[in-house]
């Protein structure tokens, strides 16, 4: 069990249960990439209250140290 932190919580749980944001060598911005997918990453709780948070509070762009398409915060509330 690997456990990560809520960007918009802060709630500490295991990491199949949350929503993983990563950012490649390229600067590419994955939603739920697959294990090999390495770069710098972002976890948020499958709940709007949190992407919500995590989007008002700019944490996303913050960890990720790029700045974040206004698309991706549609995209996430609508799926998740």
């Amino acid at each position: 069990m690997v456990n990560r932190k809520c960007a918009g919580c802060g709630k500490i749980t295991d990491r199949t249960n949350l929503i993983k944001i990563t950012r490649d060598a390229h600067s590419d911005i994955f939603v739920n990439p697959d294990t090999k997918t390495f770069g710098r990453s972002v976890y948020l709780c499958y709940n709007k209250t949190c992407i919500e948070a995590a989007f008002k509070k700019n944490k996303i762009s913050k960890i990720l140290k790029t700045s974040i398409p206004d698309e991706l915060k549609g995209k996430l509330i609508n799926e998740f």
